[in-house]
Protein backbone atom coordinates (compact mmCIF):
# COMPACT_ATOMS: atom_id res chain seq x y z
CA UNK A 1 0.00 0.00 0.00
CA UNK A 2 1.92 3.27 -1.55
CA UNK A 3 2.25 6.03 1.61
CA UNK A 4 0.98 8.86 -0.17
CA UNK A 5 -2.79 9.14 -0.49
CA UNK A 6 -4.78 11.46 -3.08
CA UNK A 7 -6.90 13.86 -2.38
CA UNK A 8 -10.74 13.33 -2.15
CA UNK A 9 -14.07 15.14 -0.63
CA UNK A 10 -14.81 14.77 3.20
CA UNK A 11 -16.06 12.00 4.66
CA UNK A 12 -19.19 12.46 7.01
CA UNK A 13 -18.09 11.83 10.51
CA UNK A 14 -19.84 8.49 11.11
CA UNK A 15 -18.37 6.80 7.74
CA UNK A 16 -21.83 6.80 6.45
CA UNK A 17 -22.33 5.60 2.31
CA UNK A 18 -24.67 6.58 -0.21
CA UNK A 19 -28.25 4.54 -0.38
CA UNK A 20 -27.25 3.44 -3.84
CA UNK A 21 -23.62 2.38 -2.99
CA UNK A 22 -25.02 0.34 0.12
CA UNK A 23 -27.96 -1.23 -1.59
CA UNK A 24 -24.96 -2.63 -4.34
CA UNK A 25 -22.55 -3.84 -2.10
CA UNK A 26 -21.60 -7.36 -2.94
CA UNK A 27 -22.85 -7.20 -6.07
CA UNK A 28 -20.02 -8.54 -8.03
CA UNK A 29 -18.14 -9.91 -5.28
CA UNK A 30 -17.17 -8.55 -1.79
CA UNK A 31 -13.81 -9.58 -0.04
CA UNK A 32 -11.83 -7.73 3.52
CA UNK A 33 -8.64 -6.25 3.38
CA UNK A 34 -6.78 -6.03 6.67
CA UNK A 35 -3.69 -3.27 6.46
CA UNK A 36 -0.87 -4.09 9.14
CA UNK A 37 1.65 -1.60 9.38
CA UNK A 38 3.88 -2.40 11.76
CA UNK A 39 8.02 -3.45 10.28
CA UNK A 40 10.74 -5.28 11.87
CA UNK A 41 13.03 -2.36 10.28
CA UNK A 42 12.42 -0.37 6.73
CA UNK A 43 13.65 -2.15 3.14
CA UNK A 44 15.33 0.08 1.33
CA UNK A 45 13.32 0.06 -1.71
CA UNK A 46 9.49 0.25 0.04
CA UNK A 47 7.57 3.20 0.47
CA UNK A 48 4.17 1.30 2.19
CA UNK A 49 1.99 2.93 4.81
CA UNK A 50 4.27 1.15 7.12
CA UNK A 51 6.00 1.64 10.72
CA UNK A 52 8.87 0.44 12.69
CA UNK A 53 8.59 0.29 16.22
CA UNK A 54 10.88 4.07 16.88
CA UNK A 55 8.39 5.53 14.40
CA UNK A 56 5.17 4.68 16.19
CA UNK A 57 4.90 7.19 19.06
CA UNK A 58 2.72 7.53 21.47
CA UNK A 59 -0.99 6.19 20.95
CA UNK A 60 -0.44 2.86 18.66
CA UNK A 61 1.13 -0.16 19.07
CA UNK A 62 0.99 -3.94 18.01
CA UNK A 63 -0.73 -5.14 21.83
CA UNK A 64 -3.96 -3.01 21.21
CA UNK A 65 -4.12 -3.22 17.31
CA UNK A 66 -6.54 -6.02 16.60
CA UNK A 67 -8.68 -4.03 19.37
CA UNK A 68 -8.66 -0.90 16.52
CA UNK A 69 -9.21 -3.41 13.39
CA UNK A 70 -11.95 -5.06 15.31
CA UNK A 71 -13.57 -1.73 16.62
CA UNK A 72 -13.34 -0.53 12.53
CA UNK A 73 -15.18 -3.62 11.82
CA UNK A 74 -18.02 -2.83 14.08
CA UNK A 75 -18.54 0.64 12.75
CA UNK A 76 -18.24 -0.86 9.04
CA UNK A 77 -20.83 -3.10 10.11
CA UNK A 78 -22.89 0.10 11.42
CA UNK A 79 -22.35 1.82 8.02
CA UNK A 80 -23.55 -1.07 5.59
CA UNK A 81 -26.19 -1.44 8.38
CA UNK A 82 -29.57 -3.43 6.29
CA UNK A 83 -27.72 -3.73 3.55
CA UNK A 84 -25.19 -5.94 4.29
CA UNK A 85 -22.53 -8.26 1.46
CA UNK A 86 -24.23 -11.67 1.18
CA UNK A 87 -20.80 -13.22 2.34
CA UNK A 88 -17.24 -12.29 2.59
CA UNK A 89 -15.22 -14.08 -0.52
CA UNK A 90 -12.40 -13.42 0.14
CA UNK A 91 -9.99 -11.86 3.10
CA UNK A 92 -6.26 -10.74 2.83
CA UNK A 93 -4.22 -9.44 5.29
CA UNK A 94 -1.35 -7.36 3.68
CA UNK A 95 1.62 -4.62 5.40
CA UNK A 96 3.80 -4.21 6.26
CA UNK A 97 4.47 -7.77 8.30
CA UNK A 98 1.31 -9.15 9.30
CA UNK A 99 3.05 -12.10 11.15
CA UNK A 100 4.72 -9.31 13.43
CA UNK A 101 1.59 -9.82 15.46
CA UNK A 102 0.42 -12.74 17.54
CA UNK A 103 -1.11 -15.45 15.64
CA UNK A 104 -4.30 -15.30 18.19
CA UNK A 105 -4.28 -11.60 17.00
CA UNK A 106 -4.84 -12.49 13.50
CA UNK A 107 -7.02 -15.11 14.60
CA UNK A 108 -9.27 -12.80 16.41
CA UNK A 109 -9.23 -10.53 13.39
CA UNK A 110 -10.27 -13.54 11.14
CA UNK A 111 -13.32 -14.65 13.68
CA UNK A 112 -14.49 -10.89 14.29
CA UNK A 113 -14.62 -10.67 10.16
CA UNK A 114 -16.71 -13.87 10.21
CA UNK A 115 -18.96 -12.78 12.95
CA UNK A 116 -19.90 -9.89 11.27
CA UNK A 117 -20.66 -10.53 7.56
CA UNK A 118 -19.84 -14.19 7.63
CA UNK A 119 -17.37 -16.00 5.38
CA UNK A 120 -18.17 -17.74 2.47
CA UNK A 121 -17.96 -21.75 2.90
CA UNK A 122 -15.00 -21.54 0.44
CA UNK A 123 -13.34 -17.78 1.30
CA UNK A 124 -9.86 -17.91 0.74
CA UNK A 125 -8.12 -16.25 3.45
CA UNK A 126 -4.66 -14.64 3.02
CA UNK A 127 -1.40 -13.38 4.93
CA UNK A 128 1.13 -12.16 4.16
CA UNK A 129 4.48 -12.76 5.59
CA UNK A 130 8.05 -12.10 5.67
CA UNK A 131 9.96 -15.39 6.23
CA UNK A 132 11.79 -14.70 8.78
CA UNK A 133 8.45 -13.78 10.58
CA UNK A 134 6.82 -16.99 10.83
CA UNK A 135 7.56 -20.23 12.59
CA UNK A 136 6.24 -24.13 12.28
CA UNK A 137 4.13 -23.37 15.81
CA UNK A 138 2.54 -19.98 14.48
CA UNK A 139 1.91 -21.07 10.71
CA UNK A 140 -0.52 -24.14 12.33
CA UNK A 141 -1.91 -21.72 14.66
CA UNK A 142 -3.05 -19.53 11.27
CA UNK A 143 -4.40 -22.79 9.47
CA UNK A 144 -6.08 -23.77 12.58
CA UNK A 145 -7.82 -20.15 12.48
CA UNK A 146 -8.82 -20.70 8.86
CA UNK A 147 -6.04 -18.56 7.04
CA UNK A 148 -6.30 -20.69 3.43
CA UNK A 149 -3.23 -18.93 1.79
CA UNK A 150 0.01 -17.41 2.68
CA UNK A 151 2.00 -15.07 0.33
CA UNK A 152 6.02 -15.09 2.09
CA UNK A 153 8.46 -11.77 0.80
CA UNK A 154 10.91 -13.83 -1.01
CA UNK A 155 12.51 -11.39 -3.06
CA UNK A 156 15.16 -12.78 -4.18
CA UNK A 157 17.74 -16.09 -4.02
CA UNK A 158 20.78 -14.33 -3.84
CA UNK A 159 22.70 -12.51 -0.68
CA UNK A 160 23.92 -9.45 -2.43
CA UNK A 161 20.03 -8.44 -4.08
CA UNK A 162 18.75 -9.24 -0.83
CA UNK A 163 21.56 -6.77 1.03
CA UNK A 164 20.62 -4.46 -1.85
CA UNK A 165 16.89 -4.53 -0.47
CA UNK A 166 17.80 -4.20 3.18
CA UNK A 167 16.28 -7.85 3.70
CA UNK A 168 16.75 -9.25 6.57
CA UNK A 169 16.26 -12.76 5.92
CA UNK A 170 18.71 -15.46 4.67
CA UNK A 171 18.64 -16.63 1.28
CA UNK A 172 17.37 -19.70 1.95
CA UNK A 173 14.64 -18.85 4.55
CA UNK A 174 12.05 -18.30 2.32
CA UNK A 175 11.50 -21.50 0.40
CA UNK A 176 12.02 -23.13 3.90
CA UNK A 177 8.98 -20.99 5.00
CA UNK A 178 6.90 -22.05 2.31
CA UNK A 179 7.90 -25.76 2.72
CA UNK A 180 6.68 -25.82 6.74
CA UNK A 181 3.45 -23.72 5.65
CA UNK A 182 2.53 -26.86 2.89
CA UNK A 183 3.29 -28.45 5.96
CA UNK A 184 1.11 -26.88 8.34
CA UNK A 185 -2.20 -27.62 5.79
CA UNK A 186 -2.16 -24.29 4.02
CA UNK A 187 -4.13 -25.14 0.61
CA UNK A 188 -2.06 -22.18 -1.45
CA UNK A 189 1.23 -21.05 -0.65
CA UNK A 190 3.09 -17.83 -2.91
CA UNK A 191 6.32 -16.62 -3.36
CA UNK A 192 7.02 -13.28 -4.46
CA UNK A 193 10.10 -12.24 -5.91
CA UNK A 194 11.51 -8.76 -7.17
CA UNK A 195 13.59 -8.47 -10.44
CA UNK A 196 15.52 -5.88 -12.22
CA UNK A 197 17.42 -4.95 -8.34
CA UNK A 198 21.22 -3.47 -9.30
CA UNK A 199 23.92 -5.99 -9.05
CA UNK A 200 21.94 -8.79 -10.04
CA UNK A 201 22.47 -11.24 -12.95
CA UNK A 202 20.74 -13.36 -15.12
CA UNK A 203 22.14 -16.43 -13.01
CA UNK A 204 20.80 -14.94 -9.76
CA UNK A 205 17.56 -14.52 -10.79
CA UNK A 206 17.80 -18.02 -12.49
CA UNK A 207 18.72 -18.93 -8.92
CA UNK A 208 15.73 -17.71 -7.60
CA UNK A 209 13.10 -19.01 -9.83
CA UNK A 210 14.77 -22.86 -9.47
CA UNK A 211 14.29 -22.55 -5.68
CA UNK A 212 10.91 -20.58 -6.01
CA UNK A 213 10.10 -24.14 -8.31
CA UNK A 214 11.88 -27.04 -5.95
CA UNK A 215 9.82 -25.48 -3.03
CA UNK A 216 6.51 -26.84 -4.12
CA UNK A 217 4.71 -23.48 -4.29
CA UNK A 218 1.24 -23.28 -6.31
CA UNK A 219 1.49 -19.18 -7.22
CA UNK A 220 4.52 -17.23 -7.87
CA UNK A 221 4.23 -13.46 -8.30
CA UNK A 222 7.34 -11.64 -9.72
CA UNK A 223 7.62 -7.73 -9.70
CA UNK A 224 10.15 -5.58 -11.54
CA UNK A 225 11.46 -3.29 -9.02
CA UNK A 226 10.37 -0.09 -9.12
CA UNK A 227 12.20 3.02 -7.50
CA UNK A 228 9.83 5.41 -4.81
CA UNK A 229 10.84 8.83 -4.29
CA UNK A 230 11.68 9.48 -0.72
CA UNK A 231 13.26 5.94 -0.33
CA UNK A 232 16.51 4.71 0.67
CA UNK A 233 17.45 3.11 -2.66
CA UNK A 234 15.92 6.44 -4.51
CA UNK A 235 19.29 8.25 -2.52
CA UNK A 236 21.32 5.78 -3.01
CA UNK A 237 20.54 5.98 -6.97
CA UNK A 238 20.61 9.90 -6.75
CA UNK A 239 24.36 9.72 -5.04
CA UNK A 240 25.53 7.42 -7.97
CA UNK A 241 26.15 4.58 -5.61
CA UNK A 242 23.93 2.35 -7.21
CA UNK A 243 22.82 2.57 -11.16
CA UNK A 244 19.05 3.01 -11.90
CA UNK A 245 17.17 -0.21 -13.12
CA UNK A 246 17.10 -1.04 -17.15
CA UNK A 247 14.03 -1.53 -18.67
CA UNK A 248 15.90 -4.14 -21.09
CA UNK A 249 17.29 -6.48 -18.29
CA UNK A 250 13.76 -6.35 -16.62
CA UNK A 251 12.35 -7.43 -19.62
CA UNK A 252 14.64 -10.08 -20.01
CA UNK A 253 14.09 -10.79 -16.50
CA UNK A 254 10.40 -11.13 -17.43
CA UNK A 255 10.93 -13.84 -20.30
CA UNK A 256 13.21 -15.77 -17.82
CA UNK A 257 10.58 -16.10 -15.27
CA UNK A 258 7.53 -17.16 -18.15
CA UNK A 259 9.87 -19.75 -19.49
CA UNK A 260 11.08 -21.22 -16.23
CA UNK A 261 7.85 -21.13 -14.20
CA UNK A 262 6.12 -22.07 -17.66
CA UNK A 263 8.37 -25.33 -18.35
CA UNK A 264 7.22 -25.86 -14.11
CA UNK A 265 3.64 -26.15 -14.95
CA UNK A 266 2.71 -22.60 -14.15
CA UNK A 267 0.51 -20.34 -15.98
CA UNK A 268 0.47 -16.92 -16.16
CA UNK A 269 -3.42 -15.69 -15.35
CA UNK A 270 -2.18 -11.93 -14.66
CA UNK A 271 1.14 -9.65 -16.23
CA UNK A 272 2.63 -10.70 -12.70
CA UNK A 273 1.16 -13.52 -11.47
CA UNK A 274 1.47 -17.27 -12.20
CA UNK A 275 -0.26 -20.18 -10.84
CA UNK A 276 -0.34 -24.21 -11.27
CA UNK A 277 -3.90 -24.50 -11.49
CA UNK A 278 -7.11 -21.75 -11.53
CA UNK A 279 -7.81 -23.08 -7.99
CA UNK A 280 -4.23 -21.79 -6.86
CA UNK A 281 -4.80 -18.12 -8.49
CA UNK A 282 -5.52 -15.23 -5.82
CA UNK A 283 -9.01 -14.70 -5.93
CA UNK A 284 -8.64 -11.39 -3.58
CA UNK A 285 -6.64 -9.93 -6.27
CA UNK A 286 -8.87 -11.08 -8.63
CA UNK A 287 -11.63 -9.38 -7.21
CA UNK A 288 -10.02 -5.85 -7.49
CA UNK A 289 -9.00 -6.84 -10.96
CA UNK A 290 -12.24 -7.12 -12.00
CA UNK A 291 -14.48 -4.48 -10.11
CA UNK A 292 -15.94 -5.86 -6.81
CA UNK A 293 -16.05 -4.57 -4.03
CA UNK A 294 -13.92 -4.39 -0.54
CA UNK A 295 -13.86 -3.00 2.84
CA UNK A 296 -10.13 -2.28 3.51
CA UNK A 297 -9.55 -2.06 7.45
CA UNK A 298 -6.58 -0.72 8.89
CA UNK A 299 -4.73 2.71 8.61
CA UNK A 300 -3.88 4.05 5.01
CA UNK A 301 -6.52 1.18 3.63
CA UNK A 302 -8.99 1.94 0.51
CA UNK A 303 -11.93 0.54 0.18
CA UNK A 304 -14.41 0.17 -2.57
CA UNK A 305 -18.54 -0.45 -2.27
CA UNK A 306 -21.35 0.76 -4.59
CA UNK A 307 -18.73 3.38 -7.13
CA UNK A 308 -17.64 4.78 -3.93
CA UNK A 309 -13.74 4.58 -2.88
CA UNK A 310 -12.61 5.88 0.22
CA UNK A 311 -8.87 5.77 2.17
CA UNK A 312 -8.35 5.43 5.82
CA UNK A 313 -5.69 8.24 8.04
CA UNK A 314 -2.02 6.93 7.42
CA UNK A 315 -0.57 6.94 10.76
CA UNK A 316 -1.62 4.11 13.36
CA UNK A 317 -1.86 6.70 16.18
CA UNK A 318 -4.39 9.13 14.41
CA UNK A 319 -6.18 5.73 12.95
CA UNK A 320 -6.66 4.78 16.66
CA UNK A 321 -7.70 7.87 17.56
CA UNK A 322 -10.28 8.12 15.90
CA UNK A 323 -11.94 4.89 16.86
CA UNK A 324 -11.83 5.52 20.00
CA UNK A 325 -13.60 8.61 19.46
CA UNK A 326 -16.40 6.94 17.65
CA UNK A 327 -15.52 8.42 14.88
CA UNK A 328 -14.69 6.68 11.04
CA UNK A 329 -10.82 6.37 10.55
CA UNK A 330 -11.57 7.53 6.48
CA UNK A 331 -9.41 10.86 5.69
CA UNK A 332 -11.42 11.09 1.95
CA UNK A 333 -12.97 9.68 -0.79
CA UNK A 334 -14.10 9.72 -4.02
CA UNK A 335 -16.91 8.92 -5.96
CA UNK A 336 -16.40 6.99 -9.77
CA UNK A 337 -18.21 8.47 -12.64
CA UNK A 338 -18.83 5.94 -15.25
CA UNK A 339 -16.17 6.74 -17.69
CA UNK A 340 -13.50 6.51 -14.51
CA UNK A 341 -14.67 2.71 -13.87
CA UNK A 342 -14.70 2.35 -17.49
CA UNK A 343 -11.50 3.66 -17.40
CA UNK A 344 -9.88 1.17 -14.46
CA UNK A 345 -11.92 -1.63 -15.82
CA UNK A 346 -9.90 -1.29 -18.64
CA UNK A 347 -6.51 -1.11 -17.13
CA UNK A 348 -7.18 -3.73 -15.05
CA UNK A 349 -8.60 -6.58 -17.26
CA UNK A 350 -6.36 -6.10 -19.75
CA UNK A 351 -3.75 -7.51 -17.36
CA UNK A 352 -5.63 -10.69 -16.86
CA UNK A 353 -5.53 -13.77 -19.05
CA UNK A 354 -8.68 -14.40 -19.33
CA UNK A 355 -9.20 -10.82 -21.29
CA UNK A 356 -11.07 -7.64 -21.67
CA UNK A 357 -14.41 -8.08 -23.98
CA UNK A 358 -13.91 -6.11 -27.30
CA UNK A 359 -17.17 -4.98 -26.88
CA UNK A 360 -16.69 -2.84 -23.64
CA UNK A 361 -14.34 -1.07 -25.87
CA UNK A 362 -15.99 2.50 -28.04
CA UNK A 363 -15.16 2.84 -31.56
CA UNK A 364 -11.42 4.37 -30.66
CA UNK A 365 -10.65 1.63 -28.30
CA UNK A 366 -12.03 -0.96 -30.95
CA UNK A 367 -9.82 0.74 -33.65
CA UNK A 368 -6.63 0.71 -31.11
CA UNK A 369 -7.52 -3.21 -30.07
CA UNK A 370 -6.96 -4.18 -34.19
CA UNK A 371 -3.60 -2.02 -34.32
CA UNK A 372 -2.34 -3.76 -30.94
CA UNK A 373 -3.51 -7.05 -32.43
CA UNK A 374 -2.01 -6.02 -35.94
CA UNK A 375 1.39 -5.23 -34.16
CA UNK A 376 1.33 -8.97 -32.34
CA UNK A 377 0.55 -7.41 -28.97
CA UNK A 378 -2.82 -9.27 -28.30
CA UNK A 379 -3.38 -13.06 -29.17
CA UNK A 380 -5.62 -13.25 -32.62
CA UNK A 381 -7.22 -16.27 -31.61
CA UNK A 382 -9.09 -14.69 -28.51
CA UNK A 383 -9.61 -11.50 -30.82
CA UNK A 384 -11.68 -13.49 -33.29
CA UNK A 385 -13.78 -14.54 -30.38
CA UNK A 386 -14.22 -11.16 -28.96
CA UNK A 387 -11.56 -10.68 -26.66
CA UNK A 388 -8.42 -8.28 -25.47
CA UNK A 389 -5.90 -10.89 -24.37
CA UNK A 390 -2.15 -9.98 -24.35
CA UNK A 391 0.27 -12.09 -25.92
CA UNK A 392 4.18 -12.43 -24.08
CA UNK A 393 5.19 -9.54 -26.21
CA UNK A 394 2.22 -7.72 -25.40
CA UNK A 395 2.74 -8.51 -21.61
CA UNK A 396 5.85 -6.28 -21.77
CA UNK A 397 4.38 -3.79 -23.39
CA UNK A 398 1.26 -3.61 -21.53
CA UNK A 399 0.97 -0.10 -20.21
CA UNK A 400 0.96 0.30 -24.09
CA UNK A 401 -1.46 -1.24 -24.76
CA UNK A 402 -3.69 0.04 -22.54
CA UNK A 403 -3.15 3.85 -23.19
CA UNK A 404 -4.12 2.75 -26.92
CA UNK A 405 -7.44 1.35 -25.69
CA UNK A 406 -8.60 4.21 -23.72
CA UNK A 407 -9.87 7.51 -25.32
Amino acid sequence: MPGVLPEGEPVPRDGSLPAAARRAVGARGFGVYVHVPFCASRCGYCDFNTYTASELGGGASRETYADSVLAELALAARVLGDSPPPRVDTVFVGGGTPTLLPADDLARILDGIDRTWGLAADAEVTTEANPESVTPGSLKTLRAAGYTRISLGMQSAAPGVLAVLDRRHSAGRATAAAREARDAGFDHVNLDLIYGTPGETAEDFAASLAQVVEAGVDHVSAYALIVEDGTRLAARMRRGELPYPSDDVAADRYLAAEEALGAAGFSWYEVSNWARSAAAACRHNLLYWTGADWWGLGPGAHSHVGGVRWWNVKHPTAYAARLAEGASPALARERLTPDEQHMEDVMLRVRLASGLPLDVLDEAGRTGAERARDAGLLDAGAYARGLVVLTLRGRLLADAVVRDLLP
